[in-house]
């Protein structure tokens, strides 16, 4: 993770900064129009408003605070320096790493002043109990997380969180071993929360979990990930207030009790079609001649995203989930 204030962004900021001279040549940088920081400030991203912008003089660290460019913490553009180990968190990160998420969260959080509505971490952004609980605390009115990377963090920090951020109403989030912990922790503390997305496998168990604690859930997406059949006809029958479900490139497994083995299924059969008439919105793609398909197929369900385009894992055939 490197600051790094680009050549574009500072002539964009440049030329920016003219729109003011042309009102008045004489005027010093501390007597700008608030307004006008402010709609300089949104072309930049996150590294430059915390680079210094808020040191210039208390006229630009206000129009800094502003909650105009704090709606959206958007850090999809870190990562964590990393390398994967045998044991449980299964990742190490350098401390580097994370002494540098730590100072941006710390500066970011501090300007934003409480103002952040969604935070957007990259899958290979491994944060730590102490930084999420960090976050949670200093975004107490956050209604989107996108999270792809849960590896360092415990149950307890996650849920931690959860009874925070009562106006959460959408979550993106990897497939977890122990999912009803976290799923009673939404429906008891988040009454709001109404959009899911799951990036990794989705089993029986899963589907069960989200028919016992969200039933009023509204848009799911399973996008290129491993679907079992039988987990699919669970949230089919069982979340009456499913309006929206995407499962677009997904890998959809048929598990039939043992001794019969798994197959995949290369086109939806009637059981599934018949239930997914009543969404008003359903979204599906199992073509061969689909990259997306083919990518998934060949990372069984699972996908390994760092092998393709950079911000392909941020797509989403749901609007409301696409970053």
């Amino acid at each position: 993770m490197e600051f790094r204030l680009e050549k574009k962004t500072s002539r964009k900021f440049s030329q920016a900064c003219a729109m003011d001279d042309v009102c008045s040549s004489l005027r010093r940088w501390e007597e700008m129009n608030h307004d006008i920081l402010v709609k300089i400030f949104q072309t930049l991203d996150i590294f430059d408003l915390i680079l210094g912008i808020g040191q210039v003089c208390s006229t630009w660290r206000l129009a800094a605070c502003d909650p105009l460019l704090w709606r959206t913490l958007d850090l999809s553009m870190l990562k964590s320096n990393f390398i994967k180990i045998p044991l449980e968190p299964y990742v190490y990160v350098d401390g580097r790493s994370d002494k540098t998420l730590t100072r941006v969260l710390k500066i970011s959080l501090n300007l934003s002043r409480g103002n952040v509505s969604t935070i957007i971490f990259h899958y290979n952004l491994y944060i730590s109990n102490d930084q999420l609980t960090y976050a949670a605390e200093r975004c107490p009115r956050l209604k989107r997380l996108v999270m792809p990377a849960w590896n360092r963090i415990k149950e307890a920090g996650i849920c931690h969180a959860i009874r925070i951020w009562k106006d959460l109403e959408s979550l993106t989030m990897p497939s977890i071993s122990n999912p009803p912990v976290l799923m009673e922790e939404i429906s008891e503390n988040c009454k709001n929360f109404s959009e899911l997305k799951i990036m990794g496998p989705f089993d029986v168990c899963f589907a069960s979990t989200l028919v016992a604690f969200l039933p009023s859930l509204k848009v799911l997406s399973l996008r290129c990930s491993m679907v079992f059949k039988d987990a699919l006809v669970i949230i089919l029958d069982g979340l009456k207030g499913l309006e929206v479900l995407n499962i677009s490139h997904c890998l959809l497994v048929d598990a039939p009790p043992p001794p019969a083995t798994k197959n995949v299924l290369r086109k939806l059969d009637s059981t599934i079609l018949e239930r997914t008439s009543k969404l008003k919105i359903f979204l599906s793609c199992m073509n061969d001649s689909c990259v997306m398909c083919q990518r998934a197929r060949n990372d069984e369900g699972l996908m390994r995203w760092y092998k393709y385009e950079e911000d392909l894992w941020k797509v989403d055939e749901v609007g409301s989930l696409a970053i």
